[in-house]
């Protein structure tokens, strides 16, 4: 897509957010930043095609995305995903935001873990025409912001990196934590995923007596 230094920048964030943590807030706050955004479409995925377990009912990760990105004024939570029957496919989300919002320049945010595998993601040439990709890169002991697998990553957008620095949290960890402290597990993931969010994961005893799954 043509970019234009007058055209509005708006960011998208997707993800499972099974649960919300500080360490997407923090992304969130970052790509901002960073990357200048007047907005940025936090969006909860739907039917997950690549998650190997299943995911928690959509009410409540919209429920606590909205809660856990209060505190960044440009984040809007984009439910479009959960509503859409089938796999969500971020190509189909990209498609319908460039049709509802025209001459908007979008700017997909993603982890370095996602990037190493976006050459599996469906139609990921497309998605590299209607959005510049930016790779959120931890910084770690191996360098200021980490390295790339670049021989795994398309060189089309490696070069677009989001330097962060590091969050040591993880929605898997968060899953465990509630399974092992249940049902004090408010006190133990409120730091991680913030007050309001494990007040709600609690209230709705999400995350008890379940596998805590694979990946974030």
């Amino acid at each position: 897509m043509k970019q234009d230094a007058h055209m509005p920048s708006w960011g998208i964030l997707g993800g499972a957010f099974d649960p919300p943590h500080t360490g997407h807030v923090a992304l969130a706050q970052t790509a901002v930043q960073a990357l200048g955004l007047e907005r940025l479409l936090v969006i909860p995925t739907g039917q997950a095609w690549h998650k190997t377990r299943p995911l928690s009912a959509g009410q409540h990760r919209l429920a606590m995305c909205q809660l856990a990105f209060a505190s960044v004024p440009q984040a809007v939570v984009d439910d479009r995903e959960l509503q859409r029957s089938g796999p969500s496919y971020t190509v189909d989300t990209l498609h319908e935001l460039c049709t509802q919002h025209p001459g908007v320049q979008w700017k997909l945010i993603i982890g370095q873990d996602q990037a190493e595998r976006l050459h599996t993601w469906h139609r990921w040439q497309d998605i590299l025409q209607i959005a510049t990709v930016f790779v959120a890169v931890r910084a770690s002991g191996a360098g200021s912001a980490g390295q790339l697998a670049l021989n795994t990553i398309p060189l089309a957008f490696a070069h677009h990196i989001l330097p962060m620095a590091r969050v040591d949290v993880s929605a898997t960890a968060i899953r465990a934590a509630v399974q092992a402290a249940a049902p004090t597990a408010t006190d133990s993931i409120s730091a991680l995923v913030g007050p309001a969010v494990a007040g709600y994961i609690a209230a709705h005893h999400l995350y008890q007596g379940l596998q805590a799954g694979i990946s974030a």
